[in-house]
Order: C-alpha cells, then structure tokens, then sequence
C-alpha cells in the first residue's frame, strides 16, 4: 500500500477515461487526485511527497507537452507518464528526453501504466531525498565561518596544509585547527568525504 505522502495525478480532458483511472489507481491503493485540464493542475501547489503524475497528450490549451515544458520552466521535476490515442515518434522522443517515465499508446494495459507510475514514484524519491542531503550538505557548509570556507575550498582543491598557511598568511598550526573544526562540523570522515561534499556544494578555490 502507498505512503500517505504519496500522490498519483491524473490530467485528461475526457471524464470517463479520467474517472476510470482514478478507479483503477484507487483500487491499486494510491492516493489520486484527478485534473480536467493541465491548467487546473498548475494552480494547485507542488507536493511535497513522491508522486507520479499521468497526462495525456492532447489536450485543449494546454497540451501534456507543453505542461512538461511549464514544470521544466518553474524548476519542478515531477515524474510524468504519457497517455495519448494519438502520439508519435518524434512527440515521444521530445517527452522521454526532457525527462519522462513513460509514453504509452491507449488503449494501453493497466499493468503497464501501474510499472510506469512505480517506476515514477521511486525516481521522485530518490530524487527528494538527494534534495533533502544536498539542504542538509549546503546547512552544515553555513555554519562555517567565513576562514572555515577558505580552508575546506582550498584543502578540497588539493592543497597542503602548508601551503594553505601560505595562502592565507597564517600559521600551518591554525590551518589545522581549521580543517579539524571543517571536518567536525561537515561531518566527514576523510579528505575525500569533503572533496565529495566539494563537489556537491560547488566549492571551488578562490584564485589569488
């Protein structure tokens, strides 16, 4: 049975097709919510939790793939699987490429959609939950003071303790007390645990 948290969407301008999967869902124990029109869906706020949302592809005003280009736009990565009577080739390769989970032909089995809308589902977990270690990476990076940042950058970038003294006109002896409290604070376990964070952050350098 699906979480609480988790929502499947369903946005198809003909009701009985619409209805009818939110039935089949419903009995398959997801949480639905269903949408007339890609429109209606927008205004309502983005979910917080894994979900899935199904769209079909031709739709008055606005079609399922221009919705897919608007939540690209405003920066939200819901998980989308398209349903069409009508699609190609190309229009599903445009959709797969800007990121979708599936594109399948109607009449399509309900199997096939319950795999694509799974397949959705576990990706937006990932996906938050990436997010959540990356807000918890960039908290840990601000409590840092502002010599505590020019250590880890310039000890994530390769440099030596004491050539990191010499860069910043201070003793080997404070650079090491530096990156202990970096380390301590990042909760790191090795240079290369903070070379990853690095990364992670977009920490570079500061060229002097």
């Amino acid at each position: 049975m699906m979480t609480l948290d988790t929502m499947v969407f369903v946005i198809d301008d003909d009701e009985s097709l619409r209805k009818s999967l939110g039935r089949m869902l419903d009995a398959a124990h997801y949480s639905v919510e269903l949408f007339e029109s890609a429109s209606e869906f927008l205004s309502r706020p983005a979910h917080p939790g894994p979900s899935c949302v199904i769209v079909d592809v031709q739709m008055p005003v606005l079609t399922g793939i221009q919705l897919q280009k608007t939540l690209i736009q405003r920066g939200r990565e819901e998980q989308l699987v398209f349903i069409t009577g009508h699609g190609d080739i190309p229009m599903s390769v445009e959709a797969m490429k800007a990121g979708a989970i599936g594109f399948l032909s109607k009449p399509f089995r309900n199997q096939d959609l319950i795999d694509a809308v799974n397949e959705g589902l576990a990706s937006d977990r990932e996906a938050l939950k990436k997010l959540d270690e990356l807000r918890e990476l960039q908290e840990r990076y601000e409590s840092l003071t502002a010599r505590e940042r020019e250590v880890f950058a310039l000890v994530t970038s390769g440099s030596l303790n004491k050539q990191v003294a010499q860069q910043l006109g201070t003793s080997e002896r404070t650079i090491k007390a530096h990156r202990a409290q970096v380390v301590i604070k990042m909760h790191a376990d090795s240079v290369a645990d903070l070379v990853r964070m690095a990364d992670r952050l977009g920490v570079v350098a500061p060229r002097r």
